[in-house]
């Protein structure tokens, strides 16, 4: 386990310690001189010797641990800017996200499923932009486009039905959303990729997929579930309390659709594919991704802060250098100063 650098602060504490150690041996000092002989006799005896001395070496001490604990710290001040030019293409993932998707005929779930195939995409990419929307009865921007894979996967997680408030699933609504995410006069190549069961419950995606094609868009569709279908749970801390119903109260039995999903892939140039196998959609995805060409990307400003711990290591070690010539006798032209009333 990697011990984090703050944890170093901790030995801060042991500079009050030398404080009141320094003031015990200075107090045990002057008793045993009192107990020996007389403290006036004993100035006169080593007239060299300095008060002010011994305060200034352990000032000194003080100071240069502290500089080289501040320096175990590593503070990091200031900004350092890179230009960081990358090559690839934008991706958005609109994933269904309506009760139909808890439907569990796609083990564990369809919607779990989709997680998985988003995930493991993102894992085969390499300098492509990504970006994440859900939708259902309306769609929902998740993620903007971003290169950041980490955050994308940890948006990924938290996906779920209560995102979006209205049921059902509109699949026009999600590319209309999809499609705000790409910049409009970019020449970067545009693919979405959309996972559902296909069971639009609107009208006007063939429509919105047309819009699609004329801003330059792909649409691949990849589609989750079994045409026989399957019941949607309705669970509470991962037990089936009840399943959903229609308004008739009989048992929902939800089924892919496949028909409207290739219908809308087709439309814009792009493909189809059934998800139940993950290997073979990663492969498909591959392949599509292959042939799509890669564009530069405008010039990003990448911020990092910069270490700093090298000066405080200096000066840490330069002070304990220097602590080597302080001797504990009086300097002349200190003593001329008399400023600790030391010359009677």
């Amino acid at each position: 386990m990697e011990l984090d650098e703050r944890n170093y602060l901790y030995l801060l504490f042991l500079l009050p310690i030398l404080v009141v150690i320094f003031l015990i041996n200075l107090y045990w000092k002057r008793k045993k001189q009192r107990e020996f002989g007389d403290l006036e006799l004993l100035k006169r005896l080593s007239p060299e010797r300095s008060v002010f001395k011994p305060v200034l070496k352990l000032t000194v001490m003080l100071l240069a641990l502290a500089a080289l604990i501040i320096g175990l710290v590593n503070p990091k001040i200031g900004t350092k800017v890179e230009t960081v030019k990358r090559e690839g293409i934008d991706i958005v993932f609109a994933m269904d996200v309506s009760k139909s998707m808890l439907a569990e005929d796609v083990a564990p779930s369809r919607l779990e499923k989709s997680k998985q195939i988003v995930s493991q995409i993102i894992n085969q990419l390499g300098s492509d932009r990504i970006g994440i929307v859900v939708y259902a009865g309306s769609a929902f921007p998740v993620l903007p486009i971003t290169t950041d894979y980490g955050v994308a996967k940890m948006f990924l997680q938290s996906v779920n039905p209560e995102m979006v408030s209205s049921q059902g699933t509109s699949l026009d609504e999600a590319i209309k959303l999809s499609a705000t995410y790409f910049a409009e006069k970019s020449k970067t190549s545009k693919l979405l990729i959309m996972i559902s069961d296909g069971e639009d419950h609107s009208e006007g995606a063939e429509a919105a997929a047309e819009d699609a094609k004329k801003l330059g868009m792909k649409i691949i569709t990849i589609g989750l579930g079994t045409e026989k279908g399957a019941t949607i749970p309705l669970k509470k801390n991962g037990i089936v309390e009840s399943y959903q119903r229609d308004n008739n109260g009989e048992v929902v039995i939800t089924k892919l659709n496949p028909n409207s999903l290739a219908t809308i892939a087709k439309i814009t140039g792009g493909g189809y594919i059934n998800g139940n196998n993950t290997k073979e959609v990663l492969e498909y995805i591959k392949g599509v991704l292959d042939k799509i060409q890669k564009t530069e990307f405008e010039a990003t400003e990448m911020a990092d802060f910069q270490s700093q711990f090298q000066w405080f290591l200096g000066i840490g070690f330069v002070l304990l250098f220097l602590d080597i010539f302080f001797l504990e006798r009086k300097t002349r032209w200190v003593k001329k100063l008399n400023l600790f009333n030391e010359n009677k």
